[in-house]
């Protein structure tokens, strides 16, 4: 007896429909799985017979073959457990259903029959409603994954004997699972950090605002103990709250990477990842034989922290550049090319040499010019040119640590980003791939950075006088636009390149490299 049933897989953040395909013929008792099955999906087998055996039902004699197809891609996991298990009981003809065929079905099975949940639930049912299926049956600790997709019945189930009852026909008026997306969704955003927390650094609070209003990319220097990291894990907080199709995407690579939590329907604030910098570049882009998505499409729509830049790898730091261009990276393998978004707001920090201590008024640097020089060339000049904003952060003063004072909320910070994302949102409306002043390429820039005569000398100026390098003109004009529309200034003033020009401390001939 033959029967044919859908189940899913990933292929990078989309999925496919696999055909599950289950015949018995009589012989020697044997399982065979072809379809180029990876180990767990080979182990299955013994997972099934012990939760075929564990629910009360009856185990097939004779030669029971499975065909994963297309079988030209190799099949990963264990969510193919439960419709081989399904597919084995109805080719017995133990288990009757007519309406199998019209579902996809998804999870691990406990050796008692138990569902467990799987990796890429979103992403499967998405392709199952482009594919016309009727509903897609999986573990309860899926449901509201995959419910975050309108337009397709999702039935939650506990266990593999609760399964054959639905397909049997004897749930007949069990509803579908739906999810609350008002509940989900649209509550404000809710951060552990706030900026408020942060002792002093004024400046350094204006310059990640206007980051975060600008998308900027955003490099920190200052001694140890300056508050660069603190400073840091709260960008996400003062960061525009996720738009639906934002959190979407989101929660795609991390239902595909299998970081999504139990019970999560979706990633609703910006997420924010801080590799380690003894990470490997396969570990920061994505990789393996089979590939997964890596730190940077996990920073996708939110913040990717690289603390101790000059510590990390030359080649993992360099793997970051075509990334930071494109907003999206591309893992090829020999059999297969795979694309991950990485579309993230890259936030660095340093010392500013070996010690720490240079130019810091209150420790003397121990370090040697060359030494310096060495230290600060570890980073490359193409990597600081996808970087907009450069800030010293000075050490903390005693008199405003010990301040009973406290700073500006992130909230009340996060609402001049709004307003300015608000701006920039108007002003490129049309324009394919143009959200934010930080992706303007040369013809936006020219079009929408205009200067007036006292600007053009100030600019001048500075790229004389400050030694500032050539790759600095863009970023300081960009950096400019972003702070008049926090201003809600329609031109470019010259305060507003002042600010710009001080926030490039690396191009300048102090830290010069």
């Amino acid at each position: 007896m033959f029967i044919h049933l859908y189940s899913g897989a990933t292929l990078g953040v989309d999925a496919y429909l696999v055909d599950v395909e289950t015949s018995l013929a009589p012989g020697d008792p044997r399982f065979n799985i072809v379809g180029l099955p990876d180990n767990a999906v080979k182990e299955s087998r013994e997972r099934v017979f012990a939760a075929i055996k564990n629910s009360g039902f009856h185990y097939p004699t004779g030669r029971l073959s499975v065909n994963l197809a297309p079988a030209d891609i190799r099949k990963e996991g264990s969510a193919f457990d439960l419709p081989i298990a399904l597919g084995t009981l109805l080719t017995t003809g133990e288990v009757f259903s007519d309406i199998a065929e019209h579902y996809v079905f998804l999870g691990e099975l406990a050796l008692d029959g138990a569902l467990r949940p799987v990796h890429g639930a979103l992403v499967i049912a998405l392709e199952a409603k482009a594919r016309g299926v009727r509903g897609i049956i999986l573990p309860k600790e899926n449901a509201k994954e995959a419910g975050m997709v309108d337009g397709i019945a999702v039935y939650p189930m506990s266990c593999l004997r609760e399964t054959v009852q639905f397909i049997a026909g004897e749930y007949k008026l069990l509803q579908p699972f739906k999810v609350n997306m008002d509940e989900i969704f649209h509550a404000d955003p809710r951060y552990d950090l706030d900026m408020a927390d942060v002792k002093g650094q004024e400046n350094v609070k204006r310059a990640l605002e206007v980051a975060a209003a600008g998308a900027h990319n955003v490099i920190l220097i200052g001694p140890p103990g300056s508050g660069k990291t603190m400073l840091a894990k709260r960008v996400p907080s003062i960061l525009p709250p996720m738009r639906f199709e934002e959190a979407l995407e989101t929660t795609k690579i991390h239902s595909v990477a299998g970081l999504l939590a139990p019970d999560t329907a979706l990633v609703s604030t910006r997420p924010f990842r801080s590799p380690h910098h003894t990470i490997s570049d396969s570990a920061l882009v994505g990789g393996g034989t089979i590939p997964r998505p890596g730190e940077i499409s996990l920073a996708h729509h939110g913040v990717l922290f690289l603390d101790e830049l000059p510590e990390f790898a030359r080649n993992v730091l360099e793997v970051l550049r075509q990334p930071l261009e494109d907003g999206l990276v591309t893992i090829s393998r020999s059999k297969m090319s795979v694309e991950y978004p990485a579309n993230f707001m890259l936030v660095c920090a340093m010392n500013p040499c070996l010690c720490g201590n240079y130019g810091n008024p209150a420790q003397e640097c121990s370090c040697n010019p060359q030494q310096i020089h060495k230290y600060m060339g570890k980073i490359s000049g193409p990597l600081l040119d996808r970087i907009d904003i450069h800030v010293e952060v000075p050490a903390v003063k005693y008199n405003e640590l010990s301040s009973k004072s406290t700073g500006e909320q992130s909230q009340t910070i996060r609402e001049r980003v709004m307003r300015a994302r608000k701006i920039q949102s108007n002003r490129f409306e049309g324009r394919k791939g143009l959200y934010s002043n930080a992706d303007m390429e040369t013809k936006e820039i020219k079009e929408f950075c205009g200067i007036d005569e006292a600007g053009v000398e100030l600019l001048k100026m500075a790229m004389t006088k400050l030694g500032l390098s050539a790759r600095a003109y863009d970023r300081i004009l960009k950096v400019s636009r972003t702070i008049a529309d926090l201003a809600g200034s329609e031109s470019i003033r010259s305060e507003h390149l002042s600010e710009a020009i001080q926030y490039r401390s690396l191009d300048r001939n102090f830290y010069a490299v």
